[in-house]
């Protein structure tokens, strides 16, 4: 349904953020400010004692400074009620008073055909229901006894039974006048080929009602009683309610469960759901289907962030990860992804509560895999890789998969963990031959998903050929060593030129957060080079505590709305985060200041630094690459790679020291052109004012 263009900010202007929010938090007198529409409080969204959530009810937005939560009323409901866009818009108007646009005609004839066909599901539910206490039930009965089901879980999760027979439920629903058409379009009954009487869909099975997330019954699913019958599970055929790809069993009750802070689960069939609700894992759903489907795996990632995918550990239950696997790579995002837990011995979740308890399941939970590790493991188990070819048809098996990954941060993390497990399986002698397991950002082709930036970056790019630079054939394996909270820098004599720089006189990590802060200054300054530099400032470790806040400001509003992002820094930061920023020396006399909005110079300045912190990194990665390789050979390879590092330091550093030659340092710091400040002098000299 679409809303008519201003609907929605009449409806923010007439709701209350504070009101909105204050239902759920109390708010700390201490330091609101209600006269004001400033508001503070414990963060509903993590826990926490201290009031770091912030609420601005003139600008209609809150902002958590412990977990980054942000929006408006609309967001805030769908958070915290854990509903759609849409039914958080109707839960406002209500409360607003405004009526929610009406439906045209054709929206509303199909809409009460869709009433229609669910109150005939509801009908079909309460039969079900009746005829589980029949004695045609018996067998059912005792089998869900066996399968540890107490009538109070068989009546909250309204099982029920289908008796043998051709048009049991047929009549029934005849006898309450239901239309003949509205059975069949409902999935309950299907026409005879033999111009008979239709008969009922579901026969001699226990009834399982599959309900919307709105909790509104629109399909049945069907265990056969009958040990040959063909299919041991049945599902509703599809109909106008129920789309097999786009439900779950279970939906609305485990998406409120995981608003509340569950941890969602992923089981098989409803017996598994069933057995994990009631031993306490209530946000717990199933697809309905042999796999999970993209728009089911949508709707999972819509109620939690990284859903635990609790399969068998039967081979069928490891081929279904699989499969799960290759559809979630390419759809993956940052705080977006899958865990997997596999059950012990073949058993499935049901086992394991019935038999362990639900200690033992929550203790597989709690080891759930990411999925890097179960795409590792199915590329390597029962393989065995002792010969280059095998090596190298690993390597071209992994990279295959993950170029699907579409989230370049995501892409190089993957091919970084794969790298480390990689080494571990072949050793560091057998792993470093040049796999191109670089941490994604390779020169060239780039098979892991780098721009090919060359030396904008400065993290290292796996597979390039460096003289000497290993044992094994010349070729680095340029993986990434991790940027340590202090910054490890390598004991290699400056020359003359570099001692004399702005710098010279901090070690390397203060260097590094020069640099930080002059990119990030840039990219305030000019938001118009971030969209060139993305990748680069994905890549941004930043050493300096306040500059990961920052970057990540920068990102997330620097490309798609550059107009907001000084107000957005200053709104989450605190307005003096970029005065602070800005009145630093080095970033005050440098030329994204200076010329602020010359997109020409913001680049040139951006490519530089980038280089410098690319040509520092290297040379610390050589350094210790060396220290590991001296300890088993000696020779003038090893001295050579130390000077080439050092001498690519050097270079990079040139670029600002040799502009000494034109300026020169003011008292106050600023650079002064040499030329202009001897022609300034001379034409005070001429008008008789003293030159000082």
């Amino acid at each position: 349904m679409s809303l008519p263009p201003g609907f929605l900010d009449e409806l923010r202007n007439r709701v209350s953020l504070s009101d909105v929010v204050g239902r759920k938090v109390m708010w700390d007198q201490r330091k609101s400010q209600p006269g004001k529409g400033d508001f503070w409080a414990p963060c509903p969204f993590h826990h926490e004692k201290t009031a770091s959530f912030h609420v601005e009810d003139k600008k209609g937005f809150y902002y958590c400074f412990g977990c980054q939560a942000k929006g408006d009323a609309l967001k805030f409901v769908q958070e915290t009620e854990n509903v759609g866009f849409m039914e958080a818009v109707e839960i406002l108007a209500g409360e607003a008073g405004m009526e929610m646009p009406k439906r045209d005609p054709k929206a509303a004839e199909k809409q009460d055909r869709r009433t229609q066909l669910i109150e005939v599901m509801e009908l079909a539910v309460k039969y079900f229901r009746l005829q589980l206490r029949t004695g045609a039930a018996a067998d059912a009965r005792n089998y869900l006894a066996r399968r540890g089901l107490s009538q109070d879980a068989l009546d909250r999760w309204e099982i029920g039974f289908a008796p043998d027979g051709w048009q049991n439920l047929w009549d029934a629903l005849k006898g309450k006048d239901v239309a003949d058409e509205l059975i069949l379009a409902a999935g309950l009954g299907k026409p005879s080929n033999k111009g008979k009487k239709p008969y009922d869909t579901f026969r001699n099975r226990i009834m399982f009602p599959i309900r919307d997330a709105r909790g509104r019954a629109i399909a049945f699913g069907g265990r056969a009683m009958d040990p040959n019958d063909n299919a041991k599970y049945l599902n509703s055929p599809e109909t106008e309610l129920f789309d097999k790809g786009r439900s779950l069993y279970n939906h609305g009750p485990a998406r409120a469960a995981s608003g509340r802070g569950a941890s969602l689960i992923v089981a098989e069939g409803y017996m598994d759901v069933i057995a994990l609700a009631e031993a306490g894992f209530p946000s717990t759903v199933a697809p309905l289907g042999t796999a999970i489907t993209e728009n089911q795996l949508q709707m999972l990632w819509r109620m939690g962030d990284e859903p635990i995918i609790a399969l068998d550990g039967d081979k069928a239950g490891l081929r279904a990860a699989m499969r799960l696997v290759d559809l979630a790579l390419p759809k993956l995002e940052a705080g977006k992804s899958l865990r997997f837990a596999i059950m012990p011995d073949g058993k499935d979740p049901d086992d394991m509560v019935r038999s362990e308890g639900p200690e033992a399941v929550q203790a597989v939970l709690d080891q759930a895999l990411p999925m890097v590790k179960l795409l590792w493991q199915r590329e390597t188990d029962g393989k065995v890789f002792d010969s280059p070819e095998r090596k190298a048809g690993l390597d071209k098996a992994l990279r295959e998969q993950i170029k699907k990954i579409r989230d370049p941060s995501i892409r190089g993390h993957y091919a970084q963990d794969i790298k480390e497990m990689r080494n571990v399986l072949f050793g560091r002698s057998g792993g470093d031959t040049g796999d191109g397991f670089g941490g994604g950002y390779n020169r060239g082709d780039n098979d892991w998903g780098g721009r090919g930036q060359g030396g904008s970056g400065y993290q290292p790019r796996g597979g390039t050929y460096q003289p000497g630079s290993r044992k094994s054939g010349g070729f680095r394996d340029g993986g990434r060593l991790p940027w340590k909270g202090k910054w490890q820098a390598a004991a290699v004599e400056p020359v003359a030129t570099t001692r004399a720089s702005l710098v010279a006189g901090a070690d390397e990590a203060s260097i590094t957060r020069v640099r930080e802060a002059v990119i990030l200054a840039s990219c305030v300054a000019t938001p118009r080079v971030i969209l060139e530099y993305e990748q680069n400032l994905e890549r941004l470790a930043c050493i300096d505590p306040d500059h990961g806040p920052l970057r990540d400001l920068i990102l997330r509003f620097g490309i798609d709305a550059p107009e907001r992002l000084r107000d957005e820094i200053d709104y989450a930061l605190g307005p003096r985060a970029l005065e602070n920023l800005f009145s630093l020396r080095h970033v005050a006399i440098s030329p994204c200041l200076r010329r602020a909005g010359d997109l020409e110079i913001a680049s040139q300045l951006l490519a530089e630094e980038f280089a410098k912190l690319e040509a520092s990194w290297g040379a610390d990665a050589e350094q210790q690459e060396a220290v590991e390789d001296i300890q088993h050979t000696e020779d003038e390879a090893l001295t050579w790679r130390l000077r080439e590092a050092a001498e690519a330091r050097n270079k990079a550093q040139r670029s600002e020291n040799e502009d000494k030659a034109t300026y020169d340092v003011g008292d106050n710091g600023a650079r002064l052109n040499r030329e202009e400040r001897d022609a300034f002098g001379a034409l005070l000299a001429r008008i008789g004012f003293p030159n000082k």
